[in-house]
């Protein structure tokens, strides 16, 4: 029963979805926390960041396009924010916001778990804050051939210096071995929502794709990365593992791996 107790967590998303809404609930009632989550959007983000430290509201999931425009709203970075300027989670603790990056350890994670590795060319396509993740997470990895295709000519070069990676603005005639997509296409209600993020050739070509779009669950990178039988990793997939370290993050409580699973196929039922 929600009460004037009840801690409350929130998201904020260009699009919102029920994803992490029906994640964090999910979890909260499972494990008895007296805690509620609801998603946002925002047009004036400096105004809604002012609102989680003034209304104590404990936590905030941060997404596109948001991840980097909110950092200097808040009062320190934790490494894992810090070291690729990208939040996706802030922590409200006596009014005192801090900010980390759990996408990264999702991409991590997932690379690890799908036995993805370094071999070939993997190119990330994008240059928003997930981009960073992804390319941090593979560096990490031990890829050593990364590539950053992005057609933003600022934003796109020096994200691709700062990972040792080379840049392009199309992936035209390249052929990497993975290709993941770190941008909005392919996103439910978006403007292309029905493309791919790449050529189909590019997909046919990969050993493996990797999509961080969530929602929907079936992108037409996944759908065409299965029908292909190339090994695919799902948005859903990424969002599950990264809020279940938001999670952790906000209560303090450590869901065990059935719990996060179960959560997780919650959350998409209805997302």
């Amino acid at each position: 029963m929600i009460s004037k107790d009840t801690q409350l967590c929130i998201s904020l998303s260009g699009r919102p979805s029920n994803l992490g809404t029906r994640f964090h609930n999910f979890l909260y009632a499972e494990l008895g926390l007296d805690f509620v989550y609801k998603a946002f959007t925002t047009t004036d983000l400096a105004a809604a960041v002012g609102g989680i430290r003034a209304l104590g509201i404990r936590g905030a999931g941060i997404s596109m396009p948001f991840k980097e425009a909110v950092i200097p709203l808040v009062d320190a970075l934790e490494p894992s924010a810090a070291a690729i300027d990208s939040v996706n989670t802030i922590v409200n603790t006596d009014d005192h916001l801090v900010a980390h990056n759990t996408d990264y350890l999702a991409v991590a994670g997932l690379l690890a778990s799908h036995g993805i590795r370094p071999a070939g060319t993997a190119a990330v396509l994008g240059s928003g804050g997930m981009a960073k993740a992804a390319l941090a997470a593979l560096r990490d990895a031990g890829f050593g051939d990364l590539l950053v295709v992005a057609r933003n000519d600022q934003a796109g070069p020096a994200l691709a210096r700062a990972y040792g990676a080379r840049w392009l603005p199309e992936l035209g005639t390249q052929r990497p071995a993975l290709l993941l997509n770190a941008t909005p296409v392919g996103m439910a209600g978006g403007p292309a929502a029905g493309d791919l993020p790449a050529p189909r050739e590019a997909v046919e070509a990969a050993e493996a794709v990797f999509e961080v779009v969530a929602v929907p669950e079936e992108t037409p990178l996944v759908r065409l990365g299965r029908e292909l039988g190339k090994r695919v990793v799902t948005g859903t997939e990424v969002a599950a593992l990264q809020a279940a370290e938001q999670f952790v993050l906000y209560t303090g409580v450590r869901p065990g791996p059935d719990q996060v699973s179960r959560a997780g196929e919650f959350s998409r039922a209805a997302g």
